[in-house]
């Protein structure tokens, strides 16, 4: 098991112009992190080469992995045109991971901000189509290089279980596989232990996180609350200090025999820098106690 950071879970710190990309390498090799996962949030690669060049150089100087990218994507456009350069836009990102080395992708297939109506399954059936073929193109174009495609449970359209597998199995290509997000189940109302289960078998990668939960009819007032797809609340937490059965949820990873990058992703009120090193005290703590 290697421990690392996704740069999101210092976007705070990043986004106040109090650390840099490449102050993040540093924060993750002076806290223990064996790896980083790079989500451009407060910065941008793509269209940056020499910070991406920056970014590859300075990671390797410090002994860190670049595990994997994070990128939003929308395949379900009102156009062949707009669909087209959806893929072509993802696309130009592969190649980002080519010019950096990286081997592992995540990206979405809907917006992440959706209308109610846009949460259904019958919606999402409905674009299923255009979910994995967009995905397919994907996992084809980077396949010659070798780089691994994910959907990750995430974005309330493609986010429960059942609904990731059916993208999965859609697409049908051998390097496409799942970014499995233990905590983001909930945002969609499932039990994540029920989740974690279903989905292990096809993940490449795997997202740890915590949140509180509180039910539609205990609304908890202020603070960075957010609302699941039925209206229950939740917010972000130290790893181990949530609502989350961590302790199982570890254990079933474990016992899986998954013995690769898990990414720590800190979303909480406090402040980044000691959620996170929180947060990964936490998690090689709960590993070594399962």
């Amino acid at each position: 098991m290697k421990v690392g950071l996704s740069t999101y879970s210092l976007l705070q710190a990043i986004r106040a112009g109090e650390m840099t990309v490449l102050d993040v390498i540093d924060w993750i090799a002076d806290n223990g992190g064996e790896h980083m996962e790079i989500v451009p949030y407060g910065f941008t690669l793509v269209d940056n080469p020499e910070l991406a060049d920056a970014v590859r150089d300075k990671a390797k100087s410090r002994g860190i992995a670049l595990s994997n990218y994070s990128m939003p994507a929308n395949f379900v456009q009102d156009t062949e045109e707009a669909f087209e350069a959806e893929v072509e836009r993802v696309k130009q990102h592969v190649d980002l991971l080519v010019r950096m080395g990286i081997k592992h992708m995540r990206h979405d297939v809907t917006a992440f901000t959706i209308p109610e109506e846009q949460m259904t399954i019958e919606w999402f059936e409905s674009n299923l189509h255009l979910m994995a073929e967009g995905s397919r193109r994907i996992a084809d174009y980077a396949a010659k290089f070798g780089i691994t495609t994910t959907l990750e449970n995430h974005g309330f359209s493609a986010q429960a279980s059942d609904r990731v597998q059916r993208v999965l199995l859609s697409v049908n290509r051998p390097n496409f596989k799942t970014t499995l997000d233990v905590g983001n189940f909930m945002c969609v109302d499932e039990n994540p232990l029920i989740g974690v289960k279903k989905n292990l078998p096809y993940a490449s990668l795997v997202h740890v996180k915590d949140f509180y939960f509180r039910p539609y009819y205990q609304p908890p007032g202020g603070g960075d609350w957010f609302k699941t797809a039925h209206g229950n609340f939740l917010r972000g937490a130290i790893l181990g200090q949530g609502d989350l059965e961590m302790r199982e949820i570890l254990r079933l990873v474990k016992q899986s025999g998954y013995d690769g990058y898990i990414t720590l992703e800190f979303e909480g009120m406090e402040e980044c820098r000691m959620g996170s090193r929180l947060g990964l005290e936490n998690l090689r703590r709960l590993w070594d106690e399962v």
